[in-house]
């Protein structure tokens, strides 16, 4: 039995593949351009031609997907086995014999492994490094993957003081058994609707001007985003000036920053200097 499977059966982590897969049911093409939108734009560039890219933490495979169809060649890896399944489905349905996407199960937290990769022209996580139980250590591991003079792109949760304390045992709750599952579902999914339906009538002037137009951001479904919110464990949190701090330590520049107040994830694109002293 995996590491992963035992982690799973323990409470200790969140399926992310499967909460992937059935994502996956609902993507349109109208869905994947406006990920493809809000990708290119926070990287202000349209293309990666001849550029290489380091998917840390596929997922779903769709920012694999859109570096592929930008020009990118592409390395994809997730730890979770259904994620890595869900990311193969997306180039066998798309670049099934392109020999220039590589897909593998691994961890960013194993040194060897990741070492074993080389270096990239960019490498991206968007919101996993949080969800590896060690994200000091990925975070290290991650930067040591990007070529010099290349860009880092990373989406971390946003640090809320005690609030993310709150978060972390509702998400551990939630984890632990199918009691604590349905408890928390029941309990906060009446509350995201009312919220949802505040800001579509706040911002849309309709009651479900939140739900149709949340594909906007990234192309994500917010009932998957609500599951992935709810049960995303193991999880931490970082404020925008310790991870600019951090990198900039590693001989980085900050190059675009994206910020929330809540409970979403801070965005950042980081430039490589020169190689790390």
């Amino acid at each position: 039995m995996s590491n992963h499977t035992n982690e799973i059966l323990n409470g200790e982590r969140f399926q992310f593949g499967k909460n992937w897969a059935s994502f996956l049911k609902t993507l349109t093409p109208e869905k994947f351009q406006e990920a493809e939108g809000s990708f290119t734009s926070f990287l202000n560039r349209d293309s990666l031609e001849g550029a290489t890219f380091l998917d840390i933490g596929s997922g779903s495979g769709l920012s694999s997907l859109i570096a592929k169809r930008l020009g990118a060649t592409v390395y994809s890896f997730d730890y979770d086995p259904d994620s890595v399944a869900c990311t193969r489905a997306l180039k066998e349905r798309y670049f099934p014999d392109d020999n220039s996407w590589t897909i593998e199960q691994g961890s960013v937290l194993d040194k060897t492994y990741m070492a074993s990769l080389g270096t990239f022209d960019l490498v991206y996580s968007w919101g996993v490094l949080h969800h590896t139980g060690d994200m000091a250590t990925a975070l290290t591991h991650a930067s040591e993957r990007v070529n010099e003079k290349g860009e880092l792109l990373l989406a971390i949760y946003n640090d809320q003081g005690p609030g993310s304390n709150i978060w972390r045992r509702i998400k551990k709750t939630y984890c632990a058994s199918t009691a604590g599952k349905i408890a928390t579902t029941c309990l906060f999914f009446p509350i995201f609707t009312i919220q949802a339906i505040i800001i579509g009538l706040a911002k849309y002037q309709h009651p479900l001007g939140q739900f149709t137009n949340y594909k906007k951001s990234r192309g994500m479904s917010v009932i998957h985003d609500w599951i992935d919110w709810l049960g995303g464990y193991p999880f931490e949190t970082a404020k925008p000036e310790q991870l600019i701090k951090l990198f900039q330590g590693k001989a980085y520049q900050l190059k675009n920053l994206t910020t929330t107040n809540g409970i979403g994830c801070n965005q950042y694109l980081f430039h490589r200097t020169k190689e790390d002293t």
